[in-house]
């Protein structure tokens, strides 16, 4: 499944950034607040609303996000787990702005620690997730600039591990783009385990001992809008107030971004508006169910030699409604087939289309297992091929 969700994201980026150039257009017929405003479908990366969506601006906590990711990509690739202790250094203890008052050489478990950035976004926790992940801040900086790099984050600069402004640096030398702000949520929420720290509205930190401090998640909307399981939120007097939210309902999730708004209730109501329009012009079409033909293979070395091939999943796309007729699709496979393919295996995607525009796409496989043919087989074929074409068949 890491194979086929890294196949789908990298073809899903190439196709939207070829499309996106001329079918974006700035607006705020929405009347926002915010300086910069995006709202994505998260299942193709498409998006359906922008407002200056590629002009950078400083994020905040927003920067947490990409702390967050690579922290669960070491866990997840066994670099290292949720239970390790995490030490405070000086540095980390003397940090700023929202923390969980950790003091010099306290030790407390990455889960933790990562609950305290996710949920209660604490600078001070970032900071030590950050030392203990590579050392030093610094040092872990750069794996985030690398990481935005290679997640195709073309407007994004991080200078530390928690978007607090830098006393004496240039003003906007840590910024997004709105749309490098979804582009990253999109992947974070595939990431295993990230949905479970940022959705989590409530945590107590040192259950064991003190049980403080109480954390509540600065993200309302948890327990506000239908639907909201994540993302983050983030504030500074430069950055103004920001957040990235998804919300999920029936097989339609929907990214929302806003950057510079100019407060908390202003960025609830303009995320609110972003989410009520997407909900309400867009639906979640099943354009093949699990397990539809969609297409045949003809695998010369094969047995069999012709296959269906069919979607491995549901295949859902986000749509106006009453546009279901005009969806056009595209099944796309890999230069070389090695065989054997086993059923269930997934040998390239089959991508949907509105109006030449890319607005998803899905696995598919083979219906059965193909075996590679035996030599018998493969001279029967051959002979029965020059028979048709002597015979004109």
């Amino acid at each position: 499944m890491k194979r086929i969700l890294a196949f789908l994201i990298i073809c899903s980026l190439i196709l939207i950034f070829s499309l996106s150039n001329g079918v974006i257009a700035n607006s705020n017929d929405l009347e926002l607040d915010a300086k910069s405003a995006l709202l994505m479908d998260a299942c193709s990366g498409r998006i359906l609303y922008a407002m200056n969506i590629d002009e950078p601006f400083p994020m905040a906590s927003l920067t947490k996000i990409m702390t967050l990711v690579l922290a669960l990509e070491a866990v997840e690739q066994g670099v290292v787990a949720l239970d390790d202790l995490v030490s405070t250094s000086a540095y980390a203890a003397s940090r700023g702005g929202t923390q969980v008052w950790l003091e010099v050489g306290e030790q407390l478990p990455l889960k933790e620690m990562l609950y305290a950035v996710a949920v209660g976004s604490a600078n001070d926790a970032a900071v030590a997730v950050a030392e203990y992940l590579a050392s030093s801040e610094a040092a872990f900086v750069q794996k985030m600039n690398q990481r935005a790099k290679e997640l195709g984050l073309t407007n994004t600069r991080y200078i530390n591990s928690n978007g607090l402004p830098i006393s004496g640096t240039t003003s906007g030398e840590q910024y997004m783009t709105a749309r490098d702000v979804a582009v990253l949520s999109r992947y974070a929420i595939t990431v295993p385990l990230f949905m479970d720290f940022v959705s989590t509205y409530e945590y107590t930190m040192r259950a064991e001992t003190t049980k403080k401090p109480q954390l509540w998640n600065f993200n309302k909307l948890l327990r506000r809008y239908a639907g909201v399981d994540g993302i983050k939120t983030g504030f500074t007097t430069e950055a103004g107030y920001c957040s990235s939210v998804t919300a999920k309902r029936d097989s339609l999730r929907l990214i929302a971004v806003v950057l510079g708004c100019s407060s908390e209730a202003k960025r609830e109501a303009d995320l609110t508006k972003l989410l009520d329009y997407g909900f309400r012009k867009y639906t979640d079409y099943l354009l093949y169910a699990e397990d539809s033909v969609v297409a045949s293979l003809d695998i010369r070395k094969g047995d069999p030699g012709v296959v269906d091939v069919v979607v491995l999943e549901d295949f859902f796309v986000a749509i106006e409604r009453g546009q279901e007729s005009s969806i056009t699709t595209e099944v796309v496979y890999p230069d070389n087939l090695r065989l054997p393919i086993v059923q269930g295996t997934s040998i390239g995607q089959i991508n949907a289309y509105l109006d030449n525009q890319f607005i998803g796409s899905a696995p598919i496989g083979p219906s059965t297992t193909i075996e590679q043919a035996s030599l018998l087989d493969l001279v029967s074929r051959i002979s029965n091929n020059m028979i048709n074409v002597l015979l004109g068949i």
